[in-house]
């Protein structure tokens, strides 16, 4: 995110796309309501699912799924047409704008509706709510990355923003909802397969051999190529090129893409272990499960989705065999041959400050009591709740000439629907935690397919009949839930259900830079069980 949550209070219009606020981020929901009820802010949804934030917005469109640049392109077609951009904002901070606009010429509001299925009037009027704004904020989430144009996706929200100068302003920016406490947090210590701590490459010889020089090892013991991202791990095993895998409190056997696919490539794998604190769809199929505790259960830090580093303080005595995360992971290195010389998690974000540039400044003295926003390179530094002010981190903004590109699967005679995935309010991702909560379960106890009453019609279907949902990859069984949420010909389904499992119907097609799996568009087809 490049500015902080409270932002959403000073912009005149939000623009909500790609995610399901109210059930996904509901506090994050509660400041977007606060904007518009106290504020006067006005809301503009775009998504393909109506969802509760409709409710309090000034404009609500439905495009197809998987038309989301085709939109992003002709909204800034019309915002330049009329003048309603930040021309000095362009001149003196960006640059590739001549290529933008002549790539934006064919993006005419009637091109644009026929990919999309928006009338031309409701892109002059979204055109207007958000280009005339100033700041105007943009919120989006995995609605939008969870796509084969994901990486597109976001860059063009990146060319909106800019074309009308809300970034690096109270009140603006770009701003991605982590779909989980800590996800901000694992990016920056690294969880990536490019990249050591704060986002320093892993193929700079300067930054191995700092980090060689902290760990005490030789330099050329650190592989300068990067490794393999999460989605590429899984064939590679299938392909015998991964051997083992160690996966820590994630479930990829109920929320990855191709469930039968993932299911054959861990059974590939000579060795897996699973670390996690219940015996979850993913723990079962393991060689060896390691008992990690809760959030509640050790010391650490959390970096929220404005890249707020906040502390985490142990409340709960460990039940069992249990062990914390960290000394497991110390305990399993010394066995290996390598010793970490950490007494506490304290000691770990000593190191963190040392050799990560952006989180100098971050030390658990300064954040006892309030969080700081990184980067924050020393401990004088007050921290940067809004990135980009004045100045780009690149030094000008670039923007990018990008094209709409259709999903890789679209409805055909045999699947004529588009299936898309998400979650509800009462439980989180694969229900690891929630679903072991009576009171939650009792509240939404089984997965139910969203139908359009259109389709439902159409197909003799009622409310709780069992239906049959089918892809080229599988089949469930789940109840209908008539509902206008989603448009005629897409159902919506949960992801957080053992009992039917959606990811065996949805595929792995990849977006080429993040790798990240096209959840949100499937082709599938629906009928009714008799």
């Amino acid at each position: 995110m490049t500015n902080p949550i409270k932002d959403v209070l000073k912009a005149e219009t939000i623009l909500v796309t790609g995610t399901n606020t109210t059930e996904n981020h509901p506090i994050f929901a509660n400041y977007l309501k606060e904007a518009v009820l106290k504020h006067g802010a006005k809301i503009l949804v775009v998504d393909p699912r109506r969802i509760d934030l409709a409710d309090y917005a000034e404009l609500y469109l439905q495009p197809r799924p998987g038309t989301d640049i085709a939109w992003i392109n002709g909204l800034m077609h019309i915002i330049i047409k009329e003048g309603w951009q930040n021309q000095e904002y362009i001149d003196e901070r960006c640059e590739g704008y001549e290529e933008l606009v002549k790539k934006l010429e064919t993006y005419t509001p009637e091109h644009v509706s026929g990919i999309t299925g928006l009338s031309v009037d409701e892109l002059y009027a979204a055109a207007r709510l958000y280009g005339q704004a100033r700041p105007a904020s943009i919120l989006y989430a995995m609605g939008i990355t969870q796509h084969t144009s994901g990486t597109d996706n976001v860059k063009s929200l990146g060319n909106l923003a800019m074309l009308c100068g809300n970034i690096g302003v109270e009140g603006g920016g770009v701003n991605p909802l982590r779909g989980q406490n800590n996800v901000q947090g694992a990016c920056d210590m690294g969880g990536l397969p490019n990249v050591y701590t704060g986002y320093q490459k892993v193929d700079v010889d300067e930054v191995r051999e700092k980090f060689a020089k902290a760990w005490g090892v030789p330099a050329d013991k650190l592989d300068p190529k990067p490794g393999l991202k999460l989605t590429e791990m899984f064939p590679a095993a299938a392909e015998g090129k991964v051997k083992a895998m160690y996966i820590m409190g994630e479930n990829p056997l109920l929320s990855d893409p191709d469930l039968d696919h993932i299911e054959h490539c861990v059974k590939a794998l000579d060795f897996f272990v699973v670390q996690d604190i219940f015996l979850t769809e993913t723990a079962k199929m393991a060689d060896v499960v390691l008992p990690g505790v809760s959030f509640a259960e050790k010391d650490g830090t959390f970096v929220n989705s404005e890249r707020l580093v906040q502390r985490v303080r142990k409340a709960l005595t460990i039940p069992g065999e249990a062990r914390e995360d960290l000394r497991i992971i110390i305990d399993l290195a010394a066995r290996m041959g390598y010793e970490m010389k950490y007494d506490s998690a304290a000691a770990v974000m000593r190191e963190i400050n040392q050799v990560t540039p952006s989180y100098g400044g971050i030390t658990y003295e300064r954040i006892e009591e309030k969080g700081l926003a990184w980067p924050c390179p020393d401990t004088d530094h007050p921290g940067t709740p809004i990135l980009h002010v004045g100045q780009f981190a690149r030094g000008k903004g670039l923007f990018f000439a990008i094209d709409h590109q259709p999903p890789a699967e679209e409805p055909d005679d045999k699947y004529p629907f588009v299936l898309s995935t998400g979650r509800v309010l009462s439980h989180f991702h694969t229900g690891t935690m929630t679903r072991k909560g009576e009171g939650l379960n009792q509240i939404h106890p089984e997965a139910l397919a969203e139908v359009n009453p259109a389709d439902a019609e159409r197909l003799g279907i009622a409310d709780g009949d069992l239906l049959k949902i089918s892809s080229r990859r599988g089949g469930i069984k789940v109840k209908a839930w008539i509902s206008d949420r989603p448009a005629p010909g897409v159902v919506f389904v949960p992801f957080h259900f053992c009992e039917a499992q959606v990811n065996r119907l949805t595929h792995a097609a990849l977006d080429p830079v993040a790798k990240i799996p096209e959840y949100k568009v499937c082709a599938v087809a629906v009928e009714k069980v008799s």
